[in-house]
């Protein structure tokens, strides 16, 4: 196999870039995420792809539960306040206000238009990501009118 055709093809993948968080109460775990795809309609199924060495990947495993924040295609902003570090100062994550999730305790953004609460019916600990698959179990819609952000409009690139 040739290895840039590899990294090509598998870059045609279409993504969407989301914040997926995790909290335990006392330590919250955030990142801008990608690999995420919904895998089952009954029961409603996601399967998520998290960086294994990764802080969030960390809070997840110990919880066993997530939330996703969907953003709009305007709000790539707030995805790059996730792609470090997280810190939380009050109701602040990262420099965003949040409120925290009725299921998961996770953060949900106040800003994203759509979230859902998740909780992990499997983990796949293979290679350099950890994959949790997890029943959908609370959902919310604040702005159905906001076109989700997709990755390749950013011009940013995760895959290969």
């Amino acid at each position: 196999m040739d290895p840039q055709d590899k990294k090509v093809a598998l870059s045609a993948i279409t993504y969407g870039l989301y914040v997926m968080t995790s909290s335990d109460g006392e330590n919250v775990g955030a990142g801008g995420v990608n690999w995420l795809t919904q895998a089952s309609f009954e029961p409603p199924l996601v399967a998520a792809g998290v960086k294994a060495d990764s802080g969030l990947c960390a809070v997840i495993g110990t919880t066993g539960t997530f939330a996703v924040n969907v953003l709009a295609d305007d709000q790539l902003d707030i995805a790059k306040a996730f792609f470090r570090s997280t810190t939380v100062e009050g109701d602040l994550v990262n420099g965003h206000r949040f409120e925290r999730g009725a299921i998961s305790g996770a953060p949900i953004l106040n800003e994203v238009p759509y979230w859902f609460e998740c909780r992990v019916t499997d983990t796949i600990d293979r290679g350099d990501h950890t994959v949790f698959v997890a029943e959908v179990v609370n959902a919310g819609v604040r702005d159905a009118a906001r076109v989700p952000l997709n990755l390749r409009s950013t011009g940013m690139n995760y895959g290969g």
